[in-house]
């Protein structure tokens, strides 16, 4: 493509995102905003130059900060991101390793940013010792941070999700000496709601999932039953800033029922 065409190309785009964003509804956009960044894989072996896992996990790593500058702009309060599963923890050892590292720097640098408040979802307990310490240096050292809420799950799964919240459900009572007859003539869905990871926060208000797969996949799989979805055909590093206005436009044109 010749440069006269590809600075054609870049002002269209130009003027296209900002009469999105002009026309936009912001009385009606998520507070929470759940992101399931597929396609890193499948990207990086369809691109050009270095081939290879790691370049795609780079690029979606790099994807990520360039959207989370895109979600303070809009006024989200909250993004949850998903970036590997308890399922991804049985992929090819190399292949997971390389993963990690990316994961563990992106980390690293978003806690170094002191913009976001960092909070790892999952069980930290599958992770190596050293990205679960990386997760939680990164929680402790933006706890006081005043900006967006940034949910970064790593070896997340929605069903683990649940069982850990019922654990600790049980074990909560059983410490103050309460019968499971006594704990199933009370139990109500708060119980539960008050022991899952994202405890103390909004549900997630829309939920973005890239690569054109359109399935949840088991991602916040309780706190996402009144969620709105968006799902897109660009793999993860290929989302742009109008795919998102995008999401955000098709989410603020919707009546949300509430399961109604």
């Amino acid at each position: 493509m010749g440069r006269a065409r590809r600075t054609a190309r870049d002002a269209a785009y130009a003027v296209y995102t900002r009469r999105l964003q002009r026309r936009l509804d912001r009385t009606r956009l998520p507070k929470h905003v759940g992101v399931i960044a597929d396609g890193n894989r499948r990207w990086a072996r369809g691109s050009e130059g270095p081939q290879g896992y790691r370049a795609g996990y780079q690029a979606g790593a790099d994807k990520i900060t360039e959207f989370l500058g895109w979600c303070e702009e809009e006024q989200v309060e909250v993004v949850t991101l998903w970036l590997l599963s308890t399922d991804n923890l049985n992929r090819d050892t190399a292949q997971l390793d390389e993963l990690l590292v990316v994961i563990e720097d992106l980390v690293g640098r978003l806690a170094a940013t002191r913009r976001f408040r960092l909070q790892p979802l999952g069980a930290l307990d599958l992770l190596p010792a050293a990205t679960a310490e990386v997760l939680k240096e990164a929680a402790t050292a933006t706890e006081h941070v005043q900006g967006m809420s940034v949910n970064v799950a790593v070896g997340y799964g929605g069903r683990r999700e649940l069982a850990d919240a019922v654990r600790s459900l049980l074990a909560e009572h059983a410490s103050l000496g309460t019968t499971i007859e006594e704990l199933a003539e009370i139990l109500d869905v708060e119980h539960i709601a008050e022991h899952l990871y994202t405890k103390g926060q909004p549900d997630p208000d829309l939920v973005i999932r890239t690569s054109g797969e359109q399935r949840l996949g088991g991602f916040l799989l309780w706190q996402s039953a009144h969620s709105e979805f968006w799902f897109c055909d660009a793999l993860w590093p290929d989302f742009r800033r109008i795919d998102f206005l995008r999401a955000l436009r098709a989410y603020a044109a919707r009546e949300r029922r509430f399961g109604v």
